[in-house]
């Protein structure tokens, strides 16, 4: 039969429909409340029972109460006419401005998910105040691309924390004293103190990256010599044992000093040592203290 119009979206709403177990009784409980016995049609042993005091029924809340009470085998159901229920989701981009109330897209709404972006018009969420600053506890939403774009959120604290960094594990570690270093001998600084140490990674005179401190660092190994030595003078920086920097002076220079520096991945458990090398055919000395020999170095963001 033809008919003047859209096609009714018959697929898109129904009535609930609530089957009793039946007794011998005129009481019964409702699952829904309803405001008076017109908001549901009642059908008993298949017959549609008419509304109303004096009548078949009447209903309040969810209170239903019958004019003559049912008997065991009887069958009865209630459709609660005032109850449609959605069974199908609107189509993409259906819902524009024209179907929104005013101020009706909160960011309440938005941050609990209740309205997919798909489902949303591109053209809805406009005209938003402007932010010009965030609290910690405030949420951000994020397209998450992996599940086709489904909205997820998260606090500002939580997002911050996630992006960039603060270079650690960062550290500055020293030898507290003096140490002597015989002639055409190579020796390790025996690092003891510590200026700046984020990782606790100072022991043993060298410093290990900690656990979760893998990456790549830049890192500086510096010696200071007062006096002439007539010495050549070589800085070397080991990684786990093997020599990654060097760098040698001037053999006649006086109160000088040697700065290696260079960038380099390190993993967890991996450790970095400083040693110094001296030909001056006599024994020298290194002076100790953070300004005058250390080894220092922070991961990079």
């Amino acid at each position: 039969m033809a008919y003047i119009g859209n096609i009714p979206a018959e697929s898109y709403a129904s009535f609930e429909t609530e089957t009793f177990s039946v007794s011998a009784t005129a009481n019964y409980t409702l699952s829904h409340a309803v405001t008076n016995e017109n908001e549901i049609r009642l059908v008993i042993n298949g017959v549609v029972q008419q509304p109303g005091s004096g009548k078949a029924y009447t209903a309040s809340g969810t209170t239903l109460t019958l004019s003559s009470a049912t008997v065991s085998g009887d069958s009865m159901y209630a459709v609660y006419l005032g109850r449609a229920l959605q069974t199908v989701n609107p189509p993409n981009a259906s819902v524009g401005t024209t179907q929104l109330a005013d101020s009706s897209v909160t960011n309440a709404k938005i941050a609990d998910d209740a309205i997919s972006d798909e489902q949303l018009d591109p053209t809805v969420i406009t005209g938003q105040t402007a932010e010009t600053s965030i609290a910690s506890d405030d949420l951000i939403l994020l397209s998450d691309t992996s599940a086709s774009g489904a909205l997820k959120k998260m606090t500002r604290a939580n997002f911050v924390s996630g992006v960039g960094g603060t270079n650690t594990p960062n550290f500055w570690i020293y030898k507290s004293a003096n140490q002597s270093i015989a002639t055409n001998t190579a020796v390790k600084i025996a690092f003891d103190s510590a200026v700046i140490d984020t990782g606790s990674g100072l022991g043993s005179n060298k410093w290990t990256v900690p656990s979760g401190g893998a990456g790549t660092y830049f890192l500086t190994f510096k010696y200071i010599w007062f006096g002439t030595w007539g010495a050549r003078i070589i800085a070397y920086m080991y990684k786990n044992g093997s020599s990654i920097f060097g760098m040698q002076n001037d053999k006649e220079r006086v109160d000088g000093g040697v700065h290696v520096n260079g960038i380099v991945t390190l993993a967890e458990g991996d450790y970095i040592e400083g040693e110094v090398y001296q030909d001056s055919g006599s024994t020298r000395e290194i002076v100790g203290g953070s300004l005058w020999n250390s080894l220092s170095g922070f991961k990079l963001l």
